[in-house]
C-alpha cells in the first residue's frame, strides 16, 4: 500500500476556509444533470490556496465574485480543483459542473436508482456532484433549488424545509432551507415519482412536526411499521435525552439501489428498502425489529451526529458508537432486553471479534485510511457503542444523562472529536478516564485470563484475573485497560452478597493482573463472569460442563445462561466425550422444562455456537471439521428431544399471529425447534406451517426449515418454487429467496447459486441482492470451504466483476476471503492463492486496501 495515499490522524489540519453558505441549483435531465453551486466562502487559515475535492466532474465554467476566471488561475485534476489565488476577504465561487448520474453505478453521490434520482454523500460522495471541500469539519448553510420539466417528477425533495414550489417557463422549480448548518456528507436529494404516508408528531414544546414516508404506490401498505417506529424514536428521545426535533418536516424515502441500511441526513433520510418497509404477509419479526431499529438509528443521528458532528472521519464512532448506543437502548425497551443484549453480545463475539483479529483490525478511532469507506465496521459501530455503554454503567444512569445533556448543550452546532465527549463524561462525572481512553486507541479484542483457588479450612475463596491485549494486525499498543466486569459469585446457599466483601459490580479493572478475596463462603463457588456482557472481551476460565449446567440453572441474568450454554456445546462439539453429552442433555432437558424462561430465551439457548465462533478458539482451525462437529451435535440434540419438540411445537401453534411480544416470542423458539424436527425427516409439522402460515415468520421459518435441514430434496424444491411464484413481485421477498438458496448449507450448494447470476430475479448491480446471493453464499460454510477451493474462486471472481462498478459493495463482500490466516494452512493457502490473484488485477482504491492489508499483515 503506497504510503503517499494513506490518511493518518496526526496529520490533521484544520480548513484554511470555511463555507458560510451552499447555493445549489440541479437541472436533472435525462442526458446529463448540470450543477450549479454558489460557495460563500471565508478565508480563516494562512492560505489563499483554494484546494476543493471533486471526482468525475466536467468543469463548465468557475467565476469568484461573478468574474469568470481564467485557465491559468486554476488547476484541474481526478480529484480536485485547486485555484492558485483567492481574495483576503469573504468571496462568492460559482461553479458550473455537469455529472451522469444515468451511469453512476457506485451509488455514491448523486445517482438514479429505478427512474428516481436519489443521493448518498457519507462518506465522500459529495465530491461526485460539485468541487466542495468535502470533509465533516465544514459546516454550511444550504439552500438547494431542483429544477426538472413540469410533470416529469411529482416529488423534489431536499434538506430542510420547502420555500418555494412553482413552474417557470414549463419548468418545476422546487427550492429548499435547511437553516442548521452541516457538512456536505449530510446533503440530501431525491426527485422521482412516488406516494407518501403522512402523520404528525407533537414535540414537547408543543410543536406540530408534518412526518412523510415517500414509497412507491405498490408499496404504501408496508409504511405503518416505519411511521409507528419513527414516532416511538421521536417520543423516546425525548423522554430519555431530553432532545426535542428541531424542523417543521421530517421525510424518509426508500430507495431500492442503496449501499448502506440508511442514512441520517438533515430532515431527509434516505433508507434501503429494507429497512423501512414491513408488513406481516411480507416480513419477518426480525425485519420488524430491524425496520424499528434503523429507523430510530437515523432520527436519532439527528442529534448524535448531525447538531453535534465529527470533526474528521477517523472520530466516525463519536456519532455512530453513541447512536448505535441509543438505538440499542430504545430497542431493548421496546421489545425483550434480554433478548435484545445476547443479539447484541452475539454479533460482537461471531462478527466483530472475528473483525478484531483480522487484517483489517483497527481501534475504535482508527489511526489511520486509505478509503474512509472501509471503516464503515463493527469495530466503529458496534464496538464503539459498548465503549459507550461501560462509560454510561460507570458513570450510572443520572450521571449520564446529565453528561450527554452537558456535551449537546455544549458543542451544538459544532464539529467535534472522541476526546470532547470523554472529557465532557469527566467533567460532569468528576471521575479520572484518562485509562479508559485506550478503549479509542488500542485494537483487538481484550481477553480475561481468570483462575480460582478455594480454601475450605479458612473458607475463603480467591479469584485471579490477569488481562490481555494480543497484538492486532494493527500494531497498537497493548496497556492494560480500565475494565468494567460485571460478575456474580454462585454458592450452595445462593448467590454471594458482593456487599458483604466490600467489592462492588461492575469491577475496575485497572491492572494487568488483580486478585479478589471472598471470604466466610462456606463451599467452593462459581463464578459468573462478564454479566450481561459488561464489556466487549473474550474471558477464558477452566468451567467443568458442572459449573457451566449451574449457571444456566441459577444464573438470572440472560446473557450469562447463553454464554454458559454456548461454552457446553462447544466443549461437547470439541472433545465429544459421554460424559459432558450427558451433563449437556440434563442442562437442555432444565431450560426445557422451566417455567421462568421465555420462548425467545429458550430459542436463544437452543442456538449451537456459530462456526465463526468457533475457529476464533483456535489458532490454526479447520471450518469443514468444526462445520461437521457441530453438525453431529445438532442432530443428536435433534433426536434425544424429538417428543419434546413436537409437544411444544403443537402448543406454540396456537399463539396469536401478532406483533406483540409474547406472538414473537412464541414464533422464534417455534421455527427454531422447526429446524430440528426437520433434521430428524419429521417434516410434517414443517410442510403444514409452510402451506397454512399467515405471516412470513412462520412461512419462511419453514421453508428455512426445509431447505437447510431436511433431506427431502424434492419437497425443498417444491417449497423453494412456490414461494418464488407467490411472492416474485415482491423485491425483498426474493432477496429472502436467493439468500435462503445461497446458504443451504452444502458443498453442491454453489452450482445452484451459479445458475442464480442468470435467473431474472438477480440483478449484479443491485448492492441487496448481492448481499443475498453473493455475501449469503461466503457464510455458508461447506460451499464455500469446499476441499477443492472452488468457493474461494468463485468468491474472487464475484468480487472483482462487482469492483468495476461499485467498489464499496466489493470490498464488503471479500472480507471471508481476506481472512484466511486464521484457518489451517491447508485451507489458508488455497484461500491465499486468490487473495494473490486479486491484489494482481487492477482494483479500486477502496478494494485494494483490503485485498493489501490481508497479504501484508
Amino acid at each position: 500500500m503506497a504510503t503517499d495515499s494513506v490518511v493518518y490522524a496526526k496529520d490533521y489540519k484544520a480548513p484554511d476556509f470555511t463555507i458560510e453558505k451552499t447555493q445549489l441549483r440541479f437541472e436533472l435531465s435525462d442526458d446529463k444533470t448540470r450543477v450549479t453551486s454558489k460557495l460563500s466562502l471565508l478565508p480563516v487559515g494562512t492560505s489563499n490556496t483554494l484546494r476543493l475535492d471533486g471526482v468525475k466532474l466536467e468543469l463548465i465554467s468557475i467565476k469568484i465574485d461573478g468574474r469568470l476566471i481564467e485557465r491559468e488561475e486554476f488547476t484541474v485534476d481526478d480529484e480536485s480543483l485547486t485555484i492558485h489565488s483567492t481574495p483576503n476577504e469573504g468571496f462568492e465561487l460559482e461553479c458550473v459542473i455537469d455529472i451522469d448520474p444515468e451511469q453512476n453505478l457506485a451509488f455514491e453521490g448523486l445517482y438514479r436508482s429505478r427512474g428516481m434520482y436519489c443521493t448518498q454523500c457519507e462518506a465522500e460522495g459529495f465530491r461526485r456532484i460539485t468541487y466542495y471541500l468535502d470533509r465533516p469539519d465544514v459546516l454550511s448553510e444550504f439552500e438547494t433549488t431542483i429544477i426538472a420539466p413540469d410533470g416529469k417528477f411529482n416529488r423534489m425533495l431536499s434538506n430542510g424545509n420547502c420555500v418555494r414550489d412553482e413552474v417557470i417557463e414549463g419548468n418545476r422549480h422546487v427550492s429548499w432551507h435547511d437553516p442548521f448548518k452541516k457538512p456536505c456528507y449530510l446533503f440530501a436529494l431525491v426527485a422521482g415519482n412516488l406516494d407518501v404516508v403522512e402523520d404528525s408528531f407533537t414535540t414537547c414544546s408543543g410543536r406540530d412536526v408534518k412526518l412523510e414516508i415517500f414509497v412507491e404506490a405498490k408499496d404504501l401498505d408496508k409504511c405503518d411499521h416505519a411511521m409507528r417506529s419513527l414516532k416511538a424514536s421521536m417520543k423516546w428521545d425525548e423522554d430519555v435525552y431530553g432532545r426535542e426535533y428541531d424542523l417543521d418536516i421530517f421525510m424518509i424515502v426508500a430507495v431500492d439501489d442503496f449501499n448502506m441500511g440508511a442514512m441520517e441526513n438533515k430532515g431527509l433520510n434516505i433508507f434501503n428498502t429494507s429497512c423501512v418497509l414491513a408488513n406481516e404477509k411480507t416480513t419477518t419479526d426480525a425485519g420488524f425489529q430491524r425496520v424499528e431499529g434503523v429507523v430510530a438509528h437515523e432520527y436519532f443521528h439527528n442529534w448524535s451526529g448531525n447538531r453535534v458532528t465529527c470533526r474528521d472521519w477517523f472520530q466516525l464512532s463519536l456519532k455512530e458508537g453513541f447512536t448505535v448506543y441509543r438505538d440499542s437502548e430504545f430497542s431493548a425497551d421496546m421489545n425483550d432486553r434480554a433478548v435484545k443484549r445476547i443479539e447484541d453480545a452475539a454479533l460482537m463475539r461471531n462478527n466483530q471479534f472475528v473483525e478484531d483479529s483480522g487484517p483489517m483490525s483497527h481501534p475504535v478511532r482508527p489511526d489511520s485510511y486509505e478509503e474512509i469507506s472501509n471503516f464503515y465496521t463493527l469495530t466503529v459501530y458496534e464496538k464503539g457503542a459498548e465503549v459507550v455503554r461501560m462509560q454510561a454503567d460507570l458513570l450510572g444512569k443520572e450521571t449520564f444523562r446529565k453528561a450527554t445533556d452537558r456535551y449537546f448543550e455544549k458543542f451544538d452546532g459544532q464539529a467535534v472529536t472522541c476526546e470532547d465527549f470523554v472529557a465532557t463524561m469527566e467533567e460532569v462525572s468528576g471521575q479520572d478516564l484518562s485509562q479508559y481512553r485506550l478503549w479509542y486507541s488500542q485494537a483487538g479484542t481484550p481477553e480475561l485470563h481468570v483462575t480460582d483457588s478455594y480454601d475450605a479450612n479458612k473458607q475463603t475463596y480467591q479469584l485471579t484475573i490477569e488481562q490481555r491485549l494480543p497484538e492486532s494486525a494493527a500494531k497498537t499498543s497493548t496497556d492494560p485497560m480500565l475494565i468494567p466486569i460485571n460478575f456474580s459469585v454462585l454458592t450452595e446457599e445462593g448467590v454471594l452478597a458482593l456487599s458483604d466483601q466490600a467489592i462492588q459490580s461492575p469491577y475496575k479493572l485497572t491492572q494487568q493482573k488483580e486478585t479478589l478475596i471472598f471470604t466466610e463462603v462456606k463451599s467452593k463457588p462459581v463464578p459468573v463472569l462478564n454479566r450481561a456482557f459488561a464489556a466487549p472481551i473474550k474471558v477464558f476460565f477452566d468451567y467443568s460442563p458442572e459449573q457451566l449446567a449451574r449457571i444456566v440453572k441459577q444464573e438470572t441474568d440472560g446473557y450469562s445462561q447463553f454464554d454458559a450454554m454456548q461454552s457446553l456445546y462447544i466443549k461437547q462439539i470439541l472433545t465429544d466425550e459421554a460424559s459432558v453429552q450427558t451433563v449437556l442433555f440434563d442442562a437442555l432437558e432444565g431450560v426445557l422444562s422451566r417455567k421462568d424462561v421465555t420462548p425467545a430465551l429458550l430459542a436463544k439457548l437452543l442456538n449451537l455456537p456459530t462456526v465463526n465462533y468457533l475457529v476464533e478458539l483456535d489458532d490454526e482451525a479447520n471450518p469443514l471439521a468444526l462445520y461437521e462437529k457441530r453438525q453431529a451435535l445438532f442432530s443428536k440434540i435433534a433426536q434425544q428431544f424429538k417428543t419434546a419438540f413436537e409437544a411444544r411445537v403443537n402448543q406454540l401453534s396456537l399463539a396469536a399471529q401478532d406483533l406483540s411480544q409474547a406472538a414473537i416470542s412464541a414464533r422464534s423458539l417455534k421455527n427454531v425447534i422447526l429446524q430440528y424436527l426437520s433434521a430428524t425427516n419429521a417434516t410434517q409439522l414443517v410442510e403444514r406451517q409452510f402451506n397454512e402460515a399467515n405471516n412470513m415468520t412462520d412461512e419462511f421459518g419453514a421453508l428455512q426449515a426445509l431447505v437447510h435441514f431436511g433431506d427431502d430434496k424434492a419437497l425443498s424444491k417444491q417449497a423453494l418454487n412456490s414461494f418464488f411464484e407467490k411472492w416474485k413481485d415482491e423485491a425483498l421477498v426474493v432477496n429472502m429467496w436467493l439468500q435462503v438458496q445461497s446458504t443451504r448449507p452444502s458443498e453442491d450448494a454453489l452450482a445452484e447459486i451459479k445458475a442464480l447470476l442468470d435467473h431474472p430475479a438477480y440483478q449484479a448491480t443491485n448492492p441487496n441482492k448481492i448481499r443475498a446471493l453473493i455475501a449469503g453464499f461466503a457464510a455458508n460454510v461447506p460451499a464455500f470451504h469446499q476441499v477443492s477451493g472452488e468457493g474461494y474462486a468463485f468468491l474472487a471472481d464475484q468480487v472483482l466483476a462487482i469492483d468495476k462498478q461499485n467498489p464499496q459493495i466489493a470490498s464488503r463482500i471479500v472480507a471471508p476471503l481476506t481472512g484466511f490466516k486464521r484457518y489451517a494452512p491447508e485451507v489458508a493457502s488455497k484461500m491465499k492463492e486468490h487473495v494473490q490473484r486479486l491484489s494482481e488485477a487492477t482494483l479500486s482504491k477502496d478494494l485494494a486496501e483490503v485485498v493489501h492489508k490481508s497479504l501484508d499483515n
